[in-house]
């Protein structure tokens, strides 16, 4: 509890669950994550129990975040007991606890820090308080949108706006953890290889699309067949279309702009025998690229790696031209949510202009790099429209030499039809240069 109680503090004070969990001890992590992602769930709705518990909450971050942490498990600890009494299944990826070992557990970790032992009583009166009181502090807390849905108010609006008849379904979706997603790589293995070793170790998981497989519940990577040997990737279904809509054929020169963390990179390179470039802004994140080509044995003179801003042509082209480029640009990832559930909370509305903006220029300038009768795939995992149709249509509006291709636009987490579960959500616009 102490150390998700720190991973919500660093959210709080806007940095990313992704930097804070590397920061977690290794022991520790694995649970932390659990309990962090599902607190991050529960925010809106925990933050609003917590103002109608408290009146005036102790100027103390620790505390703050410890009792969100204590009260999202104890919601969730007496949901479970109401479920169970009534014989239905308690979903398995709630990290359920019993309803005294919350309270215990919390005011004991209040009184381990000194920080903390003297609000260890009000910790301890307020989450009994809510035990007693539950139904009726939960139907005047959810009369708040952000209690109700765990989103702020402004990404609710957005989405309404956007999506009328939808809106619901994707912020019940953003809600639900995400399935893990193999994508197989070829040059190594076989889907109906890897099912089969999958089969022997006990994990259930079947196919999903042309090269994915879905895992009936996540698994460490380690824990899982074929790993060390490089016969699959973890990449979401949505995200797995970036490679086959580009389409690679073997001897065309391809570039991946924004390429980290490397799997729409290694799909490429999966699919054909490219001469691939691949940049990224980011160093650090360029050498974990590195070496997810390397364990999957895809890395080689045929690959180029540069650390340099994609908009930036005078730092990295050579003037040379490609045959296709992939443009994943950065955006807000208001996609892939349920896998970062941080995100929500840590955007500001603001920032999808700054985006939007960051975009266009990018892709305005990676569309010099494209060759006459050449492809640019602009993709982004964002479901805000300011970040996916809005900005295929000004593309379009502004390049008269630019022909738009069949492509799925946007994807959404929610009701997309394609599978029984929901993927993340992504936009796609394909383009070719008329020579």
């Amino acid at each position: 509890m102490l150390a998700s109680a720190r991973n919500v503090q660093a959210v709080q004070e806007g940095r990313s669950l992704s930097e804070s969990l590397a920061a977690t001890p290794a022991e520790l992590r694995a649970a932390t994550q659990a309990i962090t992602f599902h607190v991050m769930r529960h925010a809106g709705l925990a933050h609003e129990i917590k103002q109608e518990l408290v009146a005036r909450t102790p100027p103390n971050p620790w505390f703050d975040a410890l009792m969100l942490v204590s009260l999202a498990l104890l919601e969730t600890a007496m949901d479970a007991e109401r479920l169970q009494q009534a014989g239905q299944t308690v979903p398995r990826e709630w990290p359920v606890y019993a309803v005294h070992t919350v309270v215990d557990q919390a005011v004991a970790a209040a009184a381990g820090q000194t920080a903390m032992r003297s609000y260890k009583g009000l910790l301890n009166a307020t989450l009994r308080r809510f035990t007693r009181e539950r139904d009726a502090i939960l139907a005047q807390a959810r009369k708040n949108p952000e209690a109700r849905w765990n989103h702020p108010d402004w990404w609710i609006r957005l989405l309404r706006r956007a999506y009328p008849s939808q809106w619901q379904a994707l912020l019940e979706a953003a809600n639900q953890p995400a399935p893990m997603i193999l994508r197989v790589n070829r040059r190594r293995a076989t889907v109906e290889q890897v099912l089969a070793a999958l089969d022997e170790a006990g994990i259930e998981a079947r196919a999903v699309g042309a090269s994915g497989i879905a895992l009936a519940a996540s698994k460490p990577v380690q824990a899982i067949p074929g790993f060390a040997q490089g016969w699959w990737s973890v990449q979401d279904a949505s995200a797995q279309k970036a490679a086959e809509l580009l389409a690679p054929a073997s001897g065309m020169r391809v570039l991946d702009a924004c390429c980290a963390p490397g799997g729409k990179a290694a799909h490429l390179l999966e699919l054909a025998d490219i001469d691939l470039t691949a940049i990224d802004s980011d160093a650090g994140r360029l050498a974990r690229v590195e070496q997810n080509l390397e364990r999957l044995g895809l890395g080689g003179g045929r690959v180029v790696l540069k650390a340099a801003d994609a908009s930036n042509l005078d730092a990295w082209w050579d003037g040379r031209p490609f045959d296709a480029v992939l443009a994943d640009v950065p955006c807000t990832a208001s996609g892939i949510v349920r896998r970062h559930p941080d995100i929500r909370w840590l955007r500001r509305e603001g920032d999808i202009a700054k985006t939007a903006a960051l975009q266009r220029k990018i892709v305005n300038a990676l569309w010099k790099t494209v060759k006459p009768g050449g492809r640019l795939l602009y993709a982004t995992c964002s479901i805000f429209p300011q970040e996916g149709e809005q900005q295929a249509s000004r593309f379009l509006e502004s390049h008269a030499d630019a022909v738009r291709l069949p492509a799925p636009g946007q994807l959404l987490p929610a009701g997309s039809g394609e599978h029984d579960f929901p993927s993340d959500g992504f936009f796609y616009a394909l383009f070719a240069r008329q020579a």
